[in-house]
């Protein structure tokens, strides 16, 4: 990150003092502890700190089938051997736990339902298939490509009866459109036009609900004041936006910071060489 970059994180800070500042890293379990979220983890350690502030390890595990507690243990094998140490996490009790995702489903569940009550969410039983023949029909009869769901609009007495009979559905979010302007720490003034968004899935079932739900409920359960997080994630801010929004939660301040790139400045991956923190150990890295 630049000095430019970094003095912005500064003028926050001094803005903040009197404020409780809460930071996050919250890895999924997927994979080795790669080390552009090592670098994210490093800089939410130190403005918390610097701070006197708190920095809390939450583990993102409702990928189920992709997530392995060998890789929970790599993730925090890596940030102690590296230094990094948090305040609240999966190992060290807190006034919010759990920090596991998968140990928080009533309380996703408890916000879902909310929404769904309210009509801000609602049950679509259209498979990808039926979305997609739609879609193309529309372009060959020469209409324009409507971004609302049919499931929409369909009664609750329908509703209840196509759950009753076990038809495939997922949660959806209803989006209304409309300009959605947010600051960012370090880019400044960044605005979004919600209505070029299609209604989005937060969730395959009150039990299984996906990332852009569940960063949100635990972002505000856990207190979160400040999410510094790498620029590939500012995409999903307006959708967790409209959440925060449609369920009340105040809006957490933001820092996305520049993701390290290769020699060819594209995203650091496998083909650049080392990527996880665990290779660099195995290389004989010492962990400054």
């Amino acid at each position: 990150m630049s000095d430019a970059n970094a003095e912005k994180i500064n003028e926050e800070i001094k803005t903040d003092q009197k404020s409780c500042i809460r930071t996050r890293i919250a890895p999924s379990p997927t994979g080795p502890m790669h080390i552009g979220v090592v670098r994210t983890a490093l800089f939410n350690y130190l403005f918390a700190k610097k701070n006197n502030g708190k920095f809390i390890l939450r583990i993102e595990d409702t990928d189920i089938e992709r997530s392995k507690i060998e890789w929970e243990k790599n993730i925090i094998e890596s940030l102690k051997w590296l230094g990094i140490q948090w305040d609240e996490g999966p190992d060290i009790d807190g006034k919010y736990a759990p920090y596991r995702q998968s140990q928080r489903t009533q309380i996703y569940a408890k916000y879902l339902k909310k929404l769904l009550e309210e009509g801000k969410a609602y049950y679509c039983f259209c498979s990808k298939e039926d979305i997609e023949a739609k879609k193309q029909y529309q372009m060959s009869a020469g209409e324009p490509v409507s971004n609302k769901d049919e499931c929409r609009d369909i009664p609750q007495e329908t509703v209840k009866k196509y759950l009753e009979q076990g038809r495939p559905s997922v949660i959806k979010f209803k989006v209304i459109p409309k300009k959605i302007k947010f600051i960012d720490i370090i880019r400044g003034e960044v605005e979004f036009d919600s209505g070029l968004f299609k209604d989005f899935v937060i969730a395959k079932n009150l039990f299984n609900p996906l990332y852009n739900l569940t960063v949100v409920v635990d972002d505000f359960e856990m207190k979160i004041s400040h999410i510094i997080r790498g620029e590939d994630h500012i995409s999903n801010t307006p959708r967790q936006y409209l959440i925060q929004e449609a369920l009340g939660f105040p809006m957490p301040k933001y820092a996305h910071l520049p993701l390290i790139l290769g020699p060819d400045r594209s995203k650091l991956s496998k083909r650049h060489g080392a990527v996880s923190v665990s290779e660099y150990i195995e290389e004989g890295y010492l962990k400054e």
